[in-house]
């Protein structure tokens, strides 16, 4: 199952902006301890919040909603895990994680190790891809009071982590997919869905060496 990226149809308190919007390809602006405990970016903030938890996502960046600023907000809930196999969270080694706000956010180190699973965005609704990401992340950041923050991420939530960063930077999951892995979630539920990542990289061609497909 890729990360719960896809958007659903209905009302949603913030608009998520479309791959081709310039926002997206921007590398955001950091924000100041005094800008981060402003009434307005409080408020956006909460609305990112809220706009994830309707989309549904497990991670928003400022930038799709438009906002060319350093901040996201991740969540893993525990109730979305129960629809997953136990043998499928196990692999991706994916946990339920608690709320979290990360402003101006730095990955000061990464684990040599790789894990490579499907992952969507609510920024490109519809489609999939396999993803080479670092297995274990170190992020510095501030958090949603302007206060210091040490983020030591393994798994899943290393990936959601390095998703929204990516993000931050300008950069979305495309960039760094295997090429012939891309789908639609409809033919990825159809054909691959049950498929071992490496059956599957084998049967399409997809190297799972460095991704410089």
């Amino acid at each position: 199952m890729p990360v719960v990226w896809a958007r659903a149809e209905g009302f949603l308190r913030l608009e998520i902006v479309q791959a081709g919007e310039p926002v997206l390809r921007q590398a955001a602006r950091p924000l100041s301890a005094e800008e981060i405990r402003s009434d307005a970016i409080r408020k956006l903030i909460a609305d990112m919040r809220e706009t994830m938890y309707e989309a549904p996502g497990v991670g928003l960046a400022a930038p799709q909603v438009g906002r060319s600023l350093q901040i996201a907000v991740l969540e893993d809930r525990e109730d979305w895990l129960k629809e997953v196999p136990a043998e499928q969270l196990a692999e991706r080694e994916r946990r339920p994680v608690p709320f979290q706000v990360i402003v101006n956010p730095r990955i000061v180190e990464s684990s040599p190790e790789q894990a490579e699973f499907f992952e969507g965005c609510l920024s490109l609704p519809g489609f999939s891809a396999i993803v080479p990401r670092a297995r274990g992340v170190r992020v510095e950041c501030l958090d949603e009071n302007g206060r210091p923050k040490v983020i030591e991420a393994s798994g899943w939530h290393a990936r959601i982590l390095q998703h929204e960063i990516d993000h931050l930077r300008g950069n979305m999951y495309i960039d760094r997919m295997r090429t012939r892995t891309f789908s639609s979630l409809d033919n990825f539920k159809r054909f691959w869905q049950t498929k071992r990542i490496d059956d599957l990289c084998a049967e399409l061609g997809a190297s799972r060496g460095p991704a410089t497909e």
